[in-house]
């Protein structure tokens, strides 16, 4: 396949990834020549079987895992292009992570937690943006509160408006609500969606749940390795019968 030039729509991409682990008997093939664009200002879930390969698929276009083959683009850097520190300095600026256990730093407050990022950066983070995010995710009144008084859904609020703050390119969520009752876990996706609608940010699901992935604009379908099928505007019931369909 010829190497895909990404557009300034596109906020990620990867062309002809393929991801091996182990050799012989014990290989592995995590990704088999996938290639998949997620869309600038778009909410995309990525779904499959155990072992389809979906986490491998954000891994590697988070820039936390590298290929064996093929390209992942954030925007149009190229991330095989870059050295360690140039990764690093990529991921800082321009990538954002929610994952399904909340990692905020037990001793810091709810926005000591949110601009620590951008503490560590050096740089300063937008006031009025920190507000409006601070305001949408419910945590006006939650700022000075350390990790050990809030719930679980708050905590994941401080993890999402985290990854907000800095308004990085593009956002990827490994199981965001996997650790929330169905209630709370509906709150932080109607958050994200508004995140997507309201904010303009684009972010990348990664979910075995189909009615967290009836909260995206589109699901993306992984099996053995590969794309699938996908699915524009969906339910939780389509999303079911696909998921049903791919042996899960």
């Amino acid at each position: 396949m010829s190497q895909a030039s990404p557009t300034m729509t596109t906020a990620a991409q990867a062309v002809a990834a393929s991801k091996v682990y182990g050799a012989g008997d014990t290989q592995v093939v995590a990704l088999n020549q996938v290639s998949v664009a997620f869309a600038a200002g778009q909410f995309t879930a990525i779904m499959g079987p155990s072992g389809s390969g979906k986490s491998t698929l954000m891994h590697c276009l988070a820039g936390l895992d590298t290929l064996s083959a093929g390209q992942v683009f954030i925007g149009e850097t190229d991330l095989s292009s870059l050295n360690e520190n140039q990764l690093t300095l990529l991921r800082r600026d321009s990538v954002g992570f929610i994952f399904q256990a909340f990692n905020l730093i037990p001793t810091l407050t709810a926005i000591e937690n949110i601009t620590l990022p951008m503490t560590l950066a050096g740089t300063k983070p937008d006031q009025g943006w920190l507000d409006q995010i601070m305001a949408t995710v419910g945590l006006a009144d939650r700022a000075g509160h350390r990790p050990s008084e809030l719930s679980g859904g708050q905590q994941q609020r401080v993890a999402v408006a985290r990854a907000l703050a800095s308004r990085p390119s593009i956002i990827f969520a490994d199981e965001p609500t996997g650790n929330l009752d169905s209630r709370t876990g509906a709150e932080i996706l109607e958050f994200m969606q508004r995140a997507v609608r309201d904010l303009g940010q684009t972010i990348v699901m990664v979910t075995h749940d189909p009615v967290a992935a009836s909260y995206s604009d589109r699901v993306v379908f992984l099996a053995d390795g590969a794309i699938r099928d996908e699915l524009m505007s969906p339910t939780a019931d389509a999303v079911f019968d696909r998921m049903r369909a791919l042996g899960d």
